[in-house]
């Protein structure tokens, strides 16, 4: 088939690869267009880009899709069908209209539950056990449209949002083409979603990253390992008389009792609101990471918050 395909960051880099592996016709990729980045505040192209450019694929980078002449060069290109997974950018109805067999969206999460643009984040932040990715029709609304294939996956107790991200993108890359498989055979069929459920993954924000140890054990190892490894959940350490910005990037649940943000054994186990979390890596401001261990060893303190 002619396709069409969206993407933006390192998730959708298999899907692509996985559609080219099997000798489907990608005529465009869209991706969001470059953006400063690093030190040198230098233009960084997004890992979909740079896969594109490596595959010999024509690259279009609009700042939107809402312009008539835009909205037309996409459907000029008479694609099939149109793959988008984490494009970034909202598709109006002209552009989901514009392929012949419509859009496909890639999603990860098991719809209706976490619709929106941090899926895999908050499904983890939640203490979910299972999660999944989707492969639904594309419609007007956020990840409102029917769903034509899913595969479910467990969430480990102590897995991070990076570990379970990279597990679903190659689960998603699989289910992507099988269900380009079927829909060239004709066999794809799609059910609306359950009207009960549903819940939005809204953008992780800053204000929300810092660790809350008055709570529940249970609520900071979730807060620790959702949003690891990026953004990063934080605390603050006084150490040599100063405040200390440490990130917190692998926790376990840990016994022991004491005064929240208590550090209670030379581990770095820290007593919550109920029980206590053991901070197995961590990464203090300005330096790599290191074990909460060799940070006690390095930096002694005895309580965080």
């Amino acid at each position: 088939m002619r396709i069409i395909f969206m993407g933006t960051p390192d998730f959708a880099v298999p899907t692509l690869h996985e559609i080219a592996g099997a000798g489907h016709e990608i005529v465009a990729v869209y991706t969001r267009a470059p953006k400063p980045a690093g030190r040198g505040q230098e233009l960084r192209k997004s890992p979909v880009h740079e896969a594109a450019e490596e595959l010999g694929l024509p690259v279009f980078t609009p700042k939107s899709l809402r312009g008539e002449a835009e909205q037309m060069m996409f459907a000029a290109h008479g694609a099939d069908v149109g793959v988008v997974v984490a494009y970034g950018l909202l598709l109006p109805k002209p552009v989901l209209d514009a392929p012949r067999l419509g859009c496909l969206n890639l999603h990860g999460s098991l719809l209706p539950r976490w619709r929106g643009a941090a899926p895999i984040q908050r499904a983890v932040m939640a203490g979910d056990k299972r999660t999944g990715v989707m492969v639904m029709q594309m419609d007007e609304g956020l990840d409102t449209g029917p769903v034509g294939l899913v595969d479910s996956l467990e969430i480990g107790p102590d897995e991070t949002t990076g570990e379970l991200h990279d597990r679903m993108m190659r689960v998603g890359a699989d289910l992507m083409g099988r269900a380009l498989a079927a829909l060239g055979r004709g066999s794809l069929t799609f059910t609306p979603q359950a009207e009960e459920g549903v819940t939005y993954a809204k953008k992780i924000e800053k204000a929300e990253t810092r660790i809350d140890f008055s709570r529940p054990a249970s609520e900071v190892h979730n807060h620790i390992r959702g949003l690891s490894p990026f953004p990063g959940a934080w605390f603050e350490a006084v150490v040599q008389g100063r405040p200390v910005r440490i990130k917190a990037l692998r926790s376990t649940l840990a016994p022991g009792e004491g005064t929240p943000g208590s550090v209670l054994d030379d581990a770095l186990t820290i007593a919550c609101g109920q029980g206590a979390v053991r901070l197995v890596d961590v990464q203090r401001e300005g330096k790599g990471q290191m074990s909460g261990a060799a940070l006690l060893r390095g930096a002694a303190f005895d309580r965080v918050s």
